[in-house]
């Protein structure tokens, strides 16, 4: 995962905020990126978990979420480390064989991922919001997205495997605060004209901003990513929701399939993008696989190959080839 600055928004997860009502605009909606900006600038002011804290109190391994805590203690610290959801109730017999398990592995896990447990009689907003269809439900989040998940008490090993999947694939094991004085180069003013654009919703000029950096440093651990990250929104942007209906038209048209996976991509739906290109390579060969395929593996490059759906995508794609 691309590290955040302190006191800094990570570009993608700016970017990926457009996902919000795109679909019914006609372009790609830059207005909740403040609000994702700030959830992450939250992370990165607040204590990190400690798995000393008592179960259950702000900050801990283990805590209780409600409705009116879902902010700070899901959606704000998954910034910092994995959040797993354990979704229960009093009467739910399965619950109470899974929710042990869960808790004893976020104690051993020392900090590296959190469980916030939720009420569902108690939150049914939140069991709404989440779709909740059955308990157990269990649902991964990392940077304010829903990233893995499973229903029904399974048993400790493959719980185990679980988070340690999650873990890995999310931040390698790291807890924040673990490491003093590491810098990699993040704290760069230069990337403030970048971020005040991505606030602004001003794409162009951020990725005008993010050029101008790797023009005199073609290594940089931010800009580049971040260029690769803009550079799709505007595509995104271009294409508008009509290219989802062009390329259910023309399922032969490796350009409209490539521009309806970018609008995907752009409004969110990251499985849905990277799917619509795996079955084009499925079903196409030569020329037109080719370009499907580069496609796609550059749609892998902007979402970070740490991100589970990308593993997922790839395992995909290979079997699609071969």
């Amino acid at each position: 995962m691309q590290p955040t600055r302190p006191g800094r928004p990570d570009p993608r997860a700016q970017a990926q905020q457009a996902q919000l009502a795109a679909s019914l605009a006609g372009a790609v909606d830059l207005a909740a990126v403040k609000a994702r900006s700030e959830a992450a600038a939250r992370a990165q002011a607040a204590p990190p978990p400690s798995a000393a804290a008592p179960a259950g109190a702000p900050g801990a391994a283990v805590v209780d979420v409600t409705e009116a805590t879902f902010q700070t203690e899901v959606l704000d610290r998954s910034f910092q480390v994995p959040v797993v959801l354990d979704l229960w109730a009093e009467w739910c017999g399965p619950c109470k064989q899974l929710s042990p398990v869960l808790e004893r592995l976020a104690a051993e896990g020392g900090g590296s991922w959190v469980l916030a447990k939720v009420d569902v009689d108690a939150n049914p907003a939140l069991a709404q919001g989440l779709r909740v269809q059955g308990i157990p439900a269990v649902k991964a989040v990392w940077q304010g997205q829903l990233v893995a998940e499973f229903t029904g008490a399974i048993p400790e090993e493959q719980a185990r495997q679980f988070v340690t999947e999650l873990v890995r694939a999310t931040t390698g094991g790291a807890v924040p605060g673990g490491a003093e004085g590491e810098d990699d180069g993040l704290d760069d003013p230069r990337l403030d004209a970048a971020e005040a654009a991505l606030e602004r919703g001003d794409l162009e000029a951020a990725e005008a901003a993010y050029a101008a950096i790797l023009e005199t440093e073609p290594d940089h651990p931010v800009a580049g990513l971040a260029l690769r990250q803009v550079q799709l929104f505007r595509r995104a942007d271009a294409a508008g929701p009509d290219a989802l209906a062009r390329a259910d038209a023309e399922p032969d048209d490796v350009e409209a399939q490539t521009r309806a996976a970018d609008f995907l991509l752009g409004t969110g739906d990251v499985e849905g993008a990277f799917t619509r290109l795996v079955d084009v390579v499925r079903r196409t060969a030569g020329e037109d696989r080719d370009r499907a395929r580069q496609h796609l593996v550059e749609l892998f490059d902007v979402v970070g190959g740490e991100d589970p759906r990308v593993a997922a995508a790839r395992r995909q794609l290979t079997a699609a080839l071969y």
